[in-house]
This record gives structure tokens, sequence and C-alpha cells, in this order.
């Protein structure tokens, strides 16, 4: 399968706000994504696939550091290596932009994401109480280094 991965573009948005809509008990509006587009620390990456949008992610960047924000992939594609695709995106890209770490929030009861996330030498540093408003779940808040020492382990590959 074929996917091109390019910077996030306003037009994006209603295609973005669909996969949101039907990934998230709480989904983003519109709103928030146009605010990241203005946000001088945020950068978001699309996947596209016979021109249709199917997949994003996104990160701040700042103080050496990547905090991941968002990350999904339609539903159709899952299980496709597409969400590993879309952190390597912005792990390479933040190591580009000097970060040595990235951080990120995950529900602990979302495995495939806890599965992608350890595969790319992700930890877990810590707990945020009741993270995820709607249901009140905590967070598990993992770490990675994504110093250039760390490029091939980062990638998800054998050593």
């Amino acid at each position: 399968m074929e996917v091109a991965v390019r910077f996030m573009k306003r037009d994006d948005i209603p295609q973005i706000s669909a996969i949101e809509n039907c990934s998230f008990p709480s989904p983003w509006s519109q709103q928030a994504f146009l605010n990241e587009l203005q946000n001088k620390f945020a950068v978001y990456f699309v996947a596209i696939h016979e021109n249709n949008l199917i997949g994003y992610a996104g990160m701040w960047l700042f103080c050496g550091e990547a905090h991941v924000t968002t990350i999904a992939v339609h539903p159709d594609f899952r299980g496709r290596g597409l969400g590993k695709m879309l952190m390597n995106t912005l792990i390479d890209y933040a190591r580009e932009q000097g970060a040595d770490t990235m951080v990120l929030e995950v529900r602990p009861s979302n495995i495939p994401a806890l599965n992608l996330y350890k595969s790319l030498g992700f930890r877990n540093i810590g707990w945020r109480k009741n993270y995820y408003i709607e249901t009140r779940e905590d967070a598990l808040v993992m770490m990675c280094s994504i110093g250039q020492e760390n490029s091939d382990r980062q990638r998800g590959e054998e050593q």
C-alpha cells in the first residue's frame, strides 16, 4: 500500500475531524486543529493514500523535548503499520529539530497503542490521575530517548 506523509494543511481538517470523531470518546473540534496550525510549538503530519487522508499525528516541540499530542488512523486502515509510520515520522522530525526525548500520554486500556509505543522504546514514567475527563480514566505517561544514538531502536528495528 502506497502512503505519502506530509505536513498537515488547513484543508485537511475536515478529514482529520472525521477520523477524530470515530477514534476518540471526546474528539478535538475542528477549531482545536485550526489553533494547532497557529501554534508555533506544534507540528502535525498526515498520511495520504489514493488522495484520501487516512491518518494523522502531531506533537509540540520545545526545550529539547517532543510531546505527542495526538495520533489516529482511520478504522479501515488500522493494523497495517500506519501508526508506526506516523510515530517514526514524528520521531525523525523531532530528532532533526534537536529534541532528545519524546513524551506522551496513553490510556492504559489502549493495548494496541501501548504495544506500538513499547516497540519504539517508550517506557512508563508515571501516571496522570483522571486525565481523560469523559471516562475519568488515568493516563499512563511514557517517555523515550530519541537522540541520534538511539535512531535504530526508535524505529522499532531489531538490534
